[in-house]
């Protein structure tokens, strides 16, 4: 079983699914720099990003709870909270499942990620200078309008290293939601799209669990998800509050100076 390779790329999935900077994309990277072969880790990277969603599950589970128990007894408010992650979520189902093979073949292209980091950091400042701010404070609170943009929107994320929380993240803001709203916005929207992208990678049949050497298996996979549900734990308790604070800005020239610095290797190597 091979410990670093997977310890690495959770490391790099819980740090990167839930900030606006590309988990796949920093993935892609990471295999490259590292001479990993791709097409052996691209089950494992899909897989491991439960992990990170478990996170999720463990943080705000007072807040699925009350939504369970709400919609149990017909409250309105836990009624719009569910209406509106599966309104968003169906366009990424739809368009995803049909696209698949198209977006697989972008998952082996680094230089493609470069640029979609640096266009996303810009377009990030450009969001986060000229966006206008409603009231909403919740998200059963954002209207079916702005919940179908945002879940189009999200779609975008299908090209390596537009990243989906950026995507959603940008998208809400564009639209007016206010900045911890969008941010757990894109944390529960997650939830369901990661979850399809998974059960799709998996019907494929695409895990390896053969003892080969340089084999990619279950033991590897368990071993990256439990890196990636730790480690998110400790990012996403301090996003929100940092986000709430001091906006997407520091997010953006991240975007912008790896995807330099990357495509500068690329070319160099």
């Amino acid at each position: 079983m091979m410990i670093l390779q997977p310890v690495l790329l959770g490391i790099v999935e819980g740090v990167t699914e839930f900030l606006p900077v590309s988990s796949t994309g920093h993935l892609i990277l990471a295999g490259a720099l590292l001479g990993y072969d791709q097409t052996k880790w691209a089950t494992f990277d899909i897989v491991i990003q439960l992990g990170a969603i478990l996170a999720i599950v463990v943080l705000y589970w007072r807040t699925f709870w009350t939504v369970i128990a709400g919609a149990l007894k017909g409250q309105a408010g836990a009624w719009r909270f569910i209406r509106n992650i599966v309104l968003a979520f169906v366009p990424a189902a739809v368009i995803g499942l049909a696209l698949h093979k198209k977006i697989e073949a972008l998952l082996t292209k680094p230089a493609l990620v470069c640029w979609a980091l640096i266009l996303g950091g810009v377009a990030i400042l450009v969001v986060e200078s000229l966006a206008r701010r409603t009231r909403a404070t919740g998200v059963a609170d954002v209207p079916v309008p702005t919940v179908l943009g945002i879940g189009f929107i999200q779609c975008l994320a299908m090209i390596p290293g537009v990243s989906r929380s950026g995507a959603t993240i940008l998208g809400a803001l564009s639209l007016g939601v206010e900045r911890r709203t969008a941010a757990e916005f894109s944390f529960f929207l997650a939830i369901p799209t990661m979850l399809g992208a998974t059960v799709v990678e998996l019907a494929k049949g695409g895990v390896g669990v053969s003892s080969a050497p340089g084999a990619v298996g279950w033991p590897e996979i368990a071993l990256g998800f439990v890196v990636s549900f730790l480690v998110a734990l400790f990012v996403v308790r301090g996003f929100v509050d940092f986000v709430s604070r001091k906006g997407f800005g520091p997010f953006a020239w991240y975007r912008i100076l790896a995807g330099a610095s990357a495509l500068v290797w690329l070319g160099l190597r």
